[in-house]
């Protein structure tokens, strides 16, 4: 028998290394080199497989094609009956392709995976794979949300090799397992959730569904620190990589893409967890604009863009008096490195000082804004908390503000003053450079080119 060996793997990166070192020489991480046994290769192992359906995954060739004769036919997409998860996904399930799903735990990956594969299995070829809750649990589970559960195929296994074999057997087109954490291979010398035993867990799941054409779908536990666990080279392994975020105490929940070959990466979905599970939102910006009826200082609506299309959410702002020698800046939904750089824009070209107070910032909702359109809204906020004075109700504001004070353009400002009109609102504070020729009726547009004139267009 051959001998078996190991490699020190780091669960940061994923860089490989011959033996133990403290600190990885990729990401200069410490203490993050764990051992993987790697099993002895068996004479035709690497040569199994099922064999491959019509599609992109079995079209694999050894032959070199010149890119410009590449057949360019769209890939088809299968859906999966929720239009918020569709557009996550880019368009819906490509066949032979591998997503994972992450999440807290009661984020709702369970009960969403369930939904689907309830729906999808009365027209196609679902297999269920639930290593964490024995069946009984899930048909309660499924009767609780009131699904149809007739034709889904279900199998409480963590034997990734009895896995292989009951869906070579079943040829299903849908593969959902419940959770790769507990998948387990036994040539494997290490317990389920072992950074060597999620990694080839997950290769052996995602060279199957490559062969069949199969579409794949994984859940995966998250970290404290907010994380997939497991080894990096997990999502190098994967097409697509999902997260699905909201608290226990939050009944909506936002599915975002970190990772996608089939669409973009910057696609927000919305759902409402509900008594009969989730719901997708189709409208998101009327749940994050339920504001208070009485006006309040240091709020103000903003216009960020995700994805394909604009969402108006509400950036709330506290200034109070600091007892400290170094002042509060803390910042939710938003980086608080660009909100203590936008605090010292505003004191050198806006002439308000801010070093005294304790200064807070939200993002109502639980959204997390990533783009630089908020900076303005965000120093608006600011400043008329500071002055206690609020802001009209129907005002909506977007748009980049630089280190020397100027107020810079945005993509799709249009498109952000647009939507903003068709919710009420009536006048905009924008950047002069996405300023429409012609503005939507009853929408007044205020082009601004420097921060000093939107403090006095307010």
């Amino acid at each position: 028998m051959a001998k078996a060996k190991s490699a020190f793997v780091c669960t940061e990166c994923g860089a490989e290394y011959s033996k133990w070192q403290g600190q990885c020489s990729s990401c200069q991480e410490w203490n993050t080199l764990t051992e993987v046994r790697l099993s002895a290769v068996r004479p035709g192992a690497a040569t199994s497989g099922a064999p491959g359906r019509s599609g992109y995954a079995g079209n694999l060739s050894r032959e070199v094609i010149d890119l410009g004769n590449v057949d360019l036919s769209e890939v088809p997409r299968l859906s999966s009956t929720f239009d918020e998860f569709d557009r996550v996904l880019g368009g819906g399930l490509v066949p032979g392709s591998a997503v994972l799903l992450g999440g807290h735990p009661g984020a709702g990956k369970s009960t969403l995976l369930l939904q689907t594969a309830c729906k999808l299995a009365q027209s196609r070829q679902v297999l269920y794979v639930t290593g964490e809750e024995s069946l009984s649990q899930v048909a309660m589970r499924a009767h609780r949300l009131q699904l149809p559960t007739r034709g889904l195929k279900m199998l409480a296994e963590t034997s990734v090799e009895t896995v292989l074999a009951v869906a070579e057997r079943e040829r299903p087109e849908i593969l959902i397992i419940d959770s790769i954490q507990t998948m387990h291979l036994e040539d494997i010398a290490s317990a389920p959730g072992g950074v060597a035993q999620v990694r080839e867990s997950a290769a052996a799941l995602t060279r199957f569904a490559k062969q069949s054409n199969t579409v794949l779908l994984l859940v995966g536990h998250v970290t404290k620190d907010g994380s997939l666990a497991g080894p990096k080279v997990l999502e190098h392994m994967i097409d697509a990589s999902l997260l699905l975020e909201g608290g226990a105490d939050s009944r909506f929940r936002t599915l975002r893409g970190q990772k996608n070959r089939f669409g973009a990466v910057n696609e927000l979905g919305v759902f409402a967890m509900l008594e009969h599970g989730l719901k997708e939102v189709k409208n998101p910006s009327a749940i994050f604009l339920s504001r208070s009826e009485a006006l309040a200082s240091g709020s103000l609506v903003m216009v960020v863009w995700e994805g394909t299309r604009p969402l108006l959410v509400e950036v709330q702002a506290l200034l109070d008096e600091s007892a400290l020698g170094n002042p509060r800046r803390v910042a939710v939904g938003l980086d608080p490195n660009r909100l203590a750089m936008l605090l010292a824009v505003l004191h050198r070209h806006g002439g308000l000082f801010t070093g005294d107070q304790d200064v807070f910032l939200n993002v109502v909702g639980g959204v997390k804004v990533l783009e630089t359109s908020a900076d303005l809204a965000v120093l608006l906020a600011v400043v008329s908390s500071l002055q206690n004075r609020p802001l009209p109700r129907e005002l909506v504001v977007f748009g980049e503000v630089g280190l020397s004070g100027e107020i810079r353009p945005v993509p799709s400002g249009q498109e952000r003053i647009v939507e903003a009109a068709k919710h009420g609102f009536t006048r905009a504070i924008v950047p002069r450079a996405n300023a429409p020729k012609r503005a939507p009726a009853g929408m007044e547009v205020v082009a601004v080119d420097k921060l000093a004139d939107a403090l006095e267009a307010l």
